[in-house]
């Protein structure tokens, strides 16, 4: 027919390379997508941190998968995304740990602290029996003796009780006389001469 035929093989590989390139994202969501549906790590429903961002499981698709985050936005992650990066289910396991940290005056009873710490705890009707919450020292700061209070709840109950227990804490320590102390620093002067 008089058409060269190598100038018409270049033309059809450089379209071919053009529409691979074009497609290798929408392939790598697409294998990351049966991936997901495959292995499962995340249903519908869970609270979960991946690809740069966190929410609850709204809608798992072949290519992307919808968070609706805290604040009640539409977060579209492609599923390559986060397949390639870490994935943290906080909703996988029934219960959880609660991590508070209390700072309190170097000049107050430390065990009179735990006393009351541990009592907050146990007024709480959320707080599982087992495993063991525990009130422990966990450093001497600059401006304060900072101790860990780290009870054990059920997810569902994770956020009420975090912010209960912090709020309790705070009132309880002022009925009780005990110090929250904020940073400080002491500046000496000398004259010189």
């Amino acid at each position: 027919m008089g058409v060269e035929t190598a100038s018409f093989v270049v033309v059809l590989g450089s379209a071919g390379l053009a529409i691979g390139l074009a497609l290798q994202g929408s392939l790598a969501n697409f294998a990351a997508g049966i991936l997901m549906i495959i292995f499962k790590p995340f249903k519908v429903g869970d609270y979960i941190e991946g690809g740069g961002a966190a929410g609850s499981v709204e809608d798992i698709g072949i290519f992307t998968t919808d968070l609706n985050s805290p604040d009640n936005k539409k977060i579209i992650i492609p599923n390559a995304k986060l397949t390639t990066d870490k994935i943290v289910n906080y909703s996988a396991k029934e219960i959880r740990r609660v991590d508070i940290v209390a700072g309190v005056s170097y000049h107050d009873d430390l065990d009179k602290v735990k006393r009351v710490l541990e009592d907050i705890l146990a007024k709480d009707e959320r707080v599982l029996a087992e495993p063991a919450s525990v009130v422990a020292v966990l450093e001497l700061g600059d401006s304060s003796i900072n101790l860990v209070v780290r009870p054990w709840v059920k997810t569902a109950d994770y956020w009420p009780v975090l912010f209960s227990v912090k709020e309790n804490i705070k009132k309880r320590f002022d009925a009780e006389g005990i110090t929250i102390p904020f940073p400080q620093q002491d500046v000496h002067i000398h004259k010189a001469d």
